[in-house]
């Protein structure tokens, strides 16, 4: 039964993504968006992809700051192998076991460490990253020269302030014996956002975009907030939803916002693709200690 449960959430994701394409070339000129593409520079599309790289190595050596305080002392160099294994498998074998609960599944077989310690190791680390997302999408909006948000500057900063010791006071609460890297994951989490916007400033000057910078930064992390929403497929639809409307709401030029989504999610696909090795070969766990 569970079987064919998670063949109809695939299914359901699959068609969800795919009606969100739809939707979104239904009301876009598709030759206008490859007609942006095409003036793609190939060298800030490179450095762009460089850096998300280094994102996700950041996102790595977090993740490692939890399971390291759970008494799993995994190398760098292993623990790097099985997050690109996890980023291969939310990809692209959506069907099967996620990312996260494969590598929840491989601590918990190889070392003597609780489930549920595992699972609150797992969750914090999203949410870590979730906190980043959204003080860097609090930063951009106060900035934003747009009379819809303006009003509201002092109160989105009291909010971003107050998020900061609200996931403080949950972490105490999921797990408190995780809370002495709380800090030190906050740091890895501000470098891997840091180092995606990165990214998209390299994409922006990929496509030769030189207005309204802020803007389409903004727009981008509302998109990594929508993505990690488990509707569709590796997040394939949902965040170029959010870069279409998010275009409408702040004066974008809608082709050139879903072409910036379309380039950021194609680098990401190709770096999470290399994750095959490792599902092909999987790799052998190795500890600081050796053991």
């Amino acid at each position: 039964m569970g079987k064919y449960h998670k063949h109809a959430i695939t299914a359901l994701k699959i068609l969800i993504s795919a009606a969100l394409i739809y939707f979104i070339f239904t009301k876009l000129d598709i030759e206008e968006v490859t007609t942006i593409l095409k003036k793609t520079k190939p060298l800030y599309i490179l450095l762009g992809a460089l850096f998300l790289i280094m994102s996700k190595v950041f996102a790595s050596y977090r993740l490692n700051l939890y399971f390291h305080e759970l008494g799993v002392r995994l190398t760098q160099k292993s623990n790097l192998k099985l997050y690109w294994l996890g980023m291969f498998y939310n990809l692209f074998l959506p069907g099967g076991i996620g990312g996260d609960a494969y590598k929840g599944y491989i601590i918990k077989k190889k070392f003597p460490v609780q489930t549920n310690s595992v699972i609150s190791a797992l969750i914090l680390d999203r949410l870590s990253g979730l906190l980043l997302i959204f003080l860097y999408s609090c930063t951009f909006a106060f900035f934003l020269e747009s009379d819809y948000i303006r009003p509201y500057r002092i109160a989105i900063l009291f909010v971003a302030i107050a998020s900061v010791f609200v996931f403080w006071g949950l972490n105490k609460k999921l797990k408190p014996s995780l809370l002495p890297v709380f800090w030190k994951a906050f740091a890895y989490s501000s470098l891997v956002q840091l180092f995606q916007l990165i990214c998209i400033l390299l994409i922006l000057k990929a496509l030769s975009i030189t207005m309204q910078t802020v803007a389409y930064l903004f727009t981008f992390m509302i998109s990594s907030i929508v993505s990690v929403l488990p509707m569709t497929i590796g997040g394939i639809g949902s965040r170029e939803i959010t870069f279409l409307y998010g275009a409408k709401f702040l004066g974008l030029e809608e082709p050139t916002a879903v072409g910036i989504s379309m380039v950021f999610f194609i680098l990401s696909a190709i770096i999470s693709l290399f994750g095959m090795v490792y599902h092909i070969r999987k790799p052998n766990l190795s500890t600081v200690n050796g053991a």
